[in-house]
């Protein structure tokens, strides 16, 4: 702790608001809300055993700011807000992108429809159903219900005032009523939604005895194929009866929330009950960086339901603040800590889910971390580099026969790709076929641009160079190193493909990695994404380089007539086969330059 962490701790308030922990280049990686801001950021600063996800954290805090809030819970809203603009590190974040579907019924409508949305609205008149996900596909569910209720699911707009001149496809196939043609009486229509809405509430019983009957009949019709497709619907059903939860009534929803960790990764898995149903499970890793388990669970479940649907009850796995939980979240949802019976079953059931995930999510991440970081310490050791190479960078040259030639700059950052650093150069200096003279132009360009701080790719300079070639590649480009007089700043090897020898500018005798080891495979990854790379831009350069070419060979035409030519016809060839009326309606080309344009494809073709 340093003495800027110690003069604001004495300076703390004890009212409640939110704190902000800074790494030491000012960027945030943790955000928390407190009811007693003193007692809350003191406890992290403490000598005190604290997890081990917890010390990583403070471990990289080098000062702090905080905000003050009127109550406990504004604190939770701002706390909230915070987290989704900067996203730190140490923090809970659910991406919104993730949401899951649910099927929504507007009943605003005269006819309602059914649709999949991702998004939960604050709707008076709408009604949710859902969330939809493992295994349960809710547009498979919509196709059920109109082969059963046969409701809209189209957006056309529909009123008893103006009805459609015709009825759509659907009405046709019989998966629509028509309501738009009047071809069903709103009460009728509303009676039947009443079943569809019984059925999306748990009531399977009813749409399986009617699926059965339209099977029957379209078999004895001798409609097999409408008969198959009423079979996977039932299937279907079958598959959403099988999740049925025993002693369950049907019309009760439940979420159901586990947090289960071992002090440095976590995971916290969620059950969906909707309609005495196991909807389905969801596992979410987490490196919260809370102090206690329960507030990790309490950040989560908040977060959640910014875009999710609150349920009648809650279960949890921690004692939490029940009341700050059912205030932010605007709903009387019951919330239940110390759950008995069926509710003990599924909350049992939820954390040997967790346990497991978690256990799979550490050798997941354990298989990572050897091909990544484990390997870049193994590659320190075997070529006694002075420090970790956490930012790699490779390089390799494309071209045919010294035509379009390219290098490419790949850069892998602590072991993994980091493709927005990607770069590409046009090779302008070097004639002829010279691999080594466009190697040297490559990274000196790449250098310059180090030295001169311009380009967020180039402004940090890589911990290790990695050539793709052998000895003699090495030492011409390790020159390079010594004019910016960076040979003790940055180290270089290379790579030759022949036996996978790794060459060091001080030694002639290679280093032999191991076959198939994490180091060796790290470093092809790199040179191999180096040559990919390379080649997909000269490829693109090659391509469109014959495309415009022969353009630039008719007078009068420019780049920027080129560009509006194949802008409008997209490749050459079809250029060729234009008339002249539609040369013509291209911006820039009047008569005589499309009859000069037909005239040289025409030429072109007697040559052949």
């Amino acid at each position: 702790m340093n003495d800027k962490i110690k003069q604001k701790l004495s300076t703390l308030t004890t009212r409640p608001g939110v704190y902000v922990m800074r790494d030491e280049k000012g960027e945030i990686i943790y955000i928390g809300k407190a009811k007693n801001l003193k007692n809350r950021v003191s406890q992290y600063f403490r000598n005190s055993p604290k997890p081990s996800k917890v010390q990583a954290m403070v471990d990289h805090v080098d000062d702090f700011d905080y905000f003050i809030a009127v109550s406990e819970l504004d604190a939770l809203a701002l706390e909230s807000n915070l987290i989704k603009k900067h996203q730190p590190f140490y923090n809970i974040l659910l991406k919104d992108g993730k949401a899951f579907p649910y099927i929504k019924i507007d009943l605003k409508e005269e006819y309602p429809r059914l649709e999949v949305v991702r998004k939960v609205k604050k709707e008076a008149n709408a009604k949710y159903f859902g969330p939809y996900f493992a295994g349960i596909d809710p547009r498979e569910i919509l196709k059920t219900i109109s082969f059963a209720f046969k409701l809209r699911t189209c957006k056309t707009k529909v009123s008893t005032q103006k009805p459609a001149k015709r009825e759509c496809l659907n009405y046709s196939l019989g998966l629509c009523h028509a309501p738009c043609t009047r071809r069903i009486g709103k009460q009728e229509y509303l009676e039947e939604l009443k079943k569809v809405m019984r059925f999306l509430n748990g009531n399977d019983d009813e749409i399986e005895k009617i699926l059965k009957e339209k099977m029957e009949t379209a078999s004895n019709l001798q409609n097999f194929e409408r008969a198959i497709e009423l079979r996977e619907c039932l299937k279907m059903i079958g598959k959403l009866k099988q999740r049925v939860v025993a002693n369950l009534p049907k019309d009760v929803n439940k979420d159901v929330f586990a947090y289960h960790t071992d002090g440095l990764s976590g995971v916290v898995t969620q059950m969906v009950v909707r309609g005495g149903k196991i909807l389905g499970i969801m596992n979410y890793a987490q490196s919260d960086a809370e102090l206690e388990e329960s507030a990790t669970l309490f950040n989560f479940i908040s977060q959640y339901y910014t875009n999710a649907l609150l349920p009648n009850e809650i279960i949890v796995s921690h004692q939490i603040d029940e009341t700050l939980l059912s205030e932010y979240l605007g709903k009387n949802v019951k919330i239940v800590s110390n759950p008995h019976g069926v509710n003990l079953s599924l909350l049992k059931m939820a954390k040997e889910n967790a346990e497991e995930y978690l256990n799979k999510h550490l050798e997941k991440e354990k298989s990572q971390y050897n091909s990544s970081i484990g390997a870049l310490k193994v590659l320190q050791e075997k070529l006694q580099l002075k420090t970790l190479p956490r930012r790699m960078e490779c390089y390799d040259i494309s071209h045919i026969s010294g035509t379009n030639k390219v290098a490419s700059m790949v850069v892998f950052i602590d072991g993994v790709p980091a493709k927005k650093h990607y770069r590409k150069f046009k090779i302008k200096t070097v004639e002829g076929n010279n691999d080594f003279e466009c190697l040297k132009e490559a990274i000196t360009r790449r250098l310059t641009r180090y030295a001169e701080k311009n380009g967020d790719s180039f402004k940090e300079k890589p911990d290790l160079l990695v050539i793709d070639g052998g000895k003699g590649q090495l030492s011409s480009t390790y020159e390079i190193l010594k004019s910016f007089n960076l040979q003790d700043k940055i180290e270089m090897i290379s790579l030759a493909k022949r036996i996978e020898e790794v060459f060091h500018p001080y030694s002639n005798i290679p280093v032999i990695l191991k076959y198939g080891s994490a180091e060796l495979k790290l470093l092809q990854r790199i040179r191999d994404e180096a040559h990919r790379f390379a080649i997909t831009f000269h490829r693109q350069l090659r391509t469109k380089t014959q495309t415009v070419s022969e353009l630039e060979n008719i007078a009068g035409l420019g780049k920027v007539k080129i560009d509006a030519l194949l802008k409008a016809f997209g490749t050459t060839e079809n250029v060729k086969n234009a008339s002249i009326e539609e040369l013509c309606l291209v911006k820039g080309i009047h008569e005589a330059l499309a009859i000069e344009i037909a005239k040289y494809f025409q030429k072109q073709k007697k040559d052949q």
